[in-house]
């Protein structure tokens, strides 16, 4: 019986995930912790942990690319960069409060070098600026990027 209620439960998986969530949050509060389908519930919960490391890393890339445009396009800076810019360091600090642990990709210089890459290349796009303008390693440290006040000038 229970084999056939966690073969229902997976394939719910595949076929519904909301009624799939339902389920197993159902199956959580009541203790059924035997008709639990593991499997797909450790691949969710891993998928949680990815999901608030790839917002922590698309907020740094927010704003290192709007900063970058601000250093080296400073002709062309607008209050719309500022609010993006100041919008992802309040993401960044309420994810960090959330989720403290996190603080450790910010200490990571190979995670730090590989989310300025991605906004080097996307400001080089969005500007239309050769990548021999762009510094090629991150000219900002973590605390100036997080600074809510720090704005680069064109000649740091």
């Amino acid at each position: 019986m229970k084999s056939i209620k966690l073969q229902i439960l997976q394939t719910l998986y595949e076929q519904d995930f909301y009624a799939w969530v339902e389920q197993t949050a159902e199956l959580l509060q009541s203790h059924q912790w035997d008709m639990l389908d593991l499997e797909h519930l450790i691949e969710e919960v891993v998928d949680l942990g990815k999901s608030q490391q790839r917002a922590l890393q698309s907020a740094l890339r927010l704003i290192l690319s709007h900063l970058l445009k601000w250093k080296y396009q400073s002709e062309r800076r607008s209050h719309s960069w500022q609010v993006t810019i100041t919008r992802e360091r309040l993401n960044i600090d309420e994810l960090l409060e959330e989720s403290p642990s996190l603080r450790r990709f910010l200490n990571d210089s190979e995670w730090i070098n590989t989310t300025y890459q991605r906004a080097r290349r996307e400001a080089m796009v969005e500007t239309s600026l050769s990548e021999d303008n762009f510094a090629i390693a991150c000219p900002f440290s973590v605390d100036e990027i997080l600074d809510l006040d720090f704005y680069p000038n064109p000649d740091q």
